[in-house]
């Protein structure tokens, strides 16, 4: 519900809660050529990168317009990750691991292997901390490490190749990778590392993965490349309570072939045991780097897609059926901020009453008073505490009710 970019001139925070309204909630022009900026969900913290300081991170509370800090690194910053309790510097060759409550320097993780494009992922649950990031340059082997012990947790041989992309679902219980060749990708349970799930996105060609996220309830997995097509799995595995089926040839002939998968050799019977995607999407662009995310907007699940042209578009995801997601909407993420007309098909017929129905969940905030700080002794349970500067008297208290993104139990 909270969008993020960079801009030449600055950077820009979006909110979005409805199809139809996009909300800026933020612009700031006082950093040029902005190539990261990250939101601590929806609270009042953004951390920045400007390429006119690559190697400087600056930490703002945006709304009281205040630096609460800003740190200089070796080389440049590649990419940053934080969840409520740790933030995550990467370089090319080290990685830094902050206290997000005071901002101190907790480890530091030297000689790791050449990470040209900071591939690294961190849980969003600041109970399971878990940061994973590439173990090997020329294989597809994770390091994951324990971001709240600052121990290595374990390493994943995940793929033959080096690995393109990492994600965690919101719990940090499963990670997904993807390797630069983009053919497969595989689900991985955390911590133990054992592989889960494997997914096909095709094998005619080699793709660039650039965004692979889960969704909330991580139920569904969603793939995005430098192709036009964005590919949309479903987590789900197929057990022997389905009803007897008839005692029919195909029927037979399936039993067996299932049957003869334990008796194959483990690289063929993973062949057949791949799925296909269950839903995707078919952009009208390609070779344009993209990001994506599964989010639910007005109780009904939506896939949302940015592109590197400044533009989002809002597609509706059928988690019953899957098949080609609908272009709902189309929003300029580079003009004054309000919605821009989706020119082609703006007004879509409304969506059959039986699906509304079966995808409408309640959804559930825990109430201020039941949310967790950072940590045990974190200050006010309905505040993040944050100090003004390295060297503050009284810190920086994010105590909007608002801010919080729902608690995952």
């Amino acid at each position: 519900s909270s969008l993020a970019i960079g801009t030449t001139t600055g950077y820009r925070l979006f909110s979005l809660s409805s199809v139809e309204q996009l909300d800026q909630v933020h612009e700031s022009n006082e950093i040029p050529d902005v190539y990261i900026v990250e939101r601590l969900f929806s609270s009042s913290l953004v951390v920045v990168v400007s390429h006119a300081k690559p190697q400087q991170m600056n930490v703002y509370h945006f709304k009281k317009g205040t630096e609460i800090c800003n740190y200089s690194y070796s080389s440049n910053i590649l990419s940053i990750r934080l969840n409520r309790q740790r933030l995550v510097v990467c370089l090319e060759e080290s990685i830094y691991i902050h206290n997000i409550k005071d901002m101190k320097l907790l480890k530091t993780i030297l000689d790791t292997p050449p990470n040209t494009t900071g591939l690294c992922a961190l849980s969003i649950n600041h109970a399971n901390s878990y940061l994973a990031y590439p173990g090997s340059a020329t294989s597809g082997e994770i390091a994951l490490y324990d971001g709240n012990t600052l121990k290595t947790a374990c390493t994943i041989p995940a793929h033959d190749g080096p690995l393109a992309a990492l994600a965690f679902n919101s719990t940090g219980s499963k990670l997904a990778s993807a390797s630069e060749k983009g053919t497969v990708i595989r689900v991985f349970s955390i911590p133990g590392g054992q592989k889960l799930y494997e997914f096909r996105r095709g094998m005619k060609r080699y793709v660039n993965i650039s965004s692979l996220v889960f969704s909330m309830d991580s139920q569904f997995l969603c793939a995005s490349s430098n192709t036009e097509t964005v590919h949309i799995f479903k987590l789900e595995h197929l057990t022997d309570s389905r009803p007897e089926e008839p005692p029919t040839w195909s029927g037979y002939m399936g039993k067996m072939f299932q049957a003869a998968t334990n008796y194959l050799p483990a690289q063929v019977s993973g062949m057949m045991n791949q799925d296909r995607a269950f839903a995707t999407v078919r952009l009208n662009i390609s070779g344009q780097r993209n990001i994506c995310a599964l989010s639910t907007i007005q109780k009904l699940p939506r896939l949302l897609v940015t592109t590197s042209d400044g533009h989002l578009y809002i597609y509706n995801l059928d988690p019953q059926d899957g098949g080609e997601c609908v272009l709902i909407k189309k929003h300029s993420l580079l003009g004054s901020g309000k919605m821009e007309e989706n020119k082609e098909n703006d007004l879509q017929p409304p969506l059959p009453q039986s699906y509304a129905a079966t995808v409408a969940r309640q959804s559930t905030v825990p109430s201020a008073s039941t949310m967790p700080g950072y940590s045990e002794d974190g200050g006010a349970l309905r505040g993040e505490v944050i100090p003004e500067h390295e060297f503050a008297t009284g810190p920086v208290c994010l105590d909007d009710e608002n801010e919080f993104p729902p608690v995952s139990i």
